[in-house]
């Protein structure tokens, strides 16, 4: 009997423990997918878990997980030996990547639009009109937030785990390439307006209309890309 108490004590103990684990490595992960969506850690900069652990008052084993995580995303290459690097920004990748996102993000529009919650809906709403307010400061680090928030309430309502799991190899890569040249060549009103009218589509469950702006939200943003050309 004691030894079953005593089982049963560690194995929560585990269990907390795993639960903490797995909360500090999100927490480190989304503090530095923003410090490199941001590019306060910039393309070429070797990493040390060390100093990240320090910066973000973080233990090593959830970084060292959440690097992981970002090595799968695209925005560090872990490099055998010699240590972790954020991975330098491609113009030629970035266009490869809309090939891919145009259709993805159709179909997830239209599938948010048809298969979100009355909650989901309500929040789609909410976003759509907090991008226009941030747009209007032109506060981008609010947009920056607001769009990730966007992309993980289309992952949600879409119900499509392989949608989901693609579309999250490619959401950190468009917004740092974004972040890098939006104050030269972005439109931040015009990109906030093309943002809403998906959130706003998706709100009010219309499917159509929700994969059409999805394609005037991508035309833009690859418009967008090819002028970086001219930057």
């Amino acid at each position: 009997m004691a030894n079953g108490l005593k089982s049963k004590r560690q194995a929560k103990r585990r269990s907390r423990t795993g639960e903490e684990d797995g909360t500090l490595t999100d927490r480190a992960y989304r503090e530095l997918e923003e410090l490199i969506v941001t590019l306060r850690l910039s393309p070429g900069t070797i990493l040390s878990e060390q100093a990240l652990a320090s910066r973000l008052k973080i233990g090593r084993t959830p970084i060292r997980e959440a690097l992981q995580r970002l090595a799968r995303d695209g925005l560090v290459v872990i490099m055998p030996r010699r240590g972790i690097m954020v991975s330098e920004i491609n113009l030629r990748l970035q266009l490869r990547l809309l090939e891919v996102r145009r259709e993805l993000e159709r179909l997830m529009a239209g599938l948010a639009a048809d298969r979100a919650t009355p909650e989901e809906r309500r929040e789609f709403a909410e976003v759509a009109q907090a991008m226009l307010a941030a747009a209007e400061k032109a506060d981008d680090i609010a947009f920056m937030r607001l769009d990730q928030r966007f992309n993980m309430l289309i992952a949600t309502a879409a119900r499509n785990e392989f949608a989901r799991r693609s579309m999250g190899l490619m959401n950190a890569l468009s917004r740092r390439f974004w972040y890098q040249h939006y104050q030269q060549v972005a439109d931040l009103p015009l990109a906030a307006k093309l943002h809403a009218a998906v959130a706003e589509a998706v709100a009010q469950k219309r499917v159509k209309a929700a994969a059409t702006a999805s394609d005037r939200l991508i035309d833009y943003i690859e418009d967008f890309a090819r002028k970086t050309l001219d930057t």
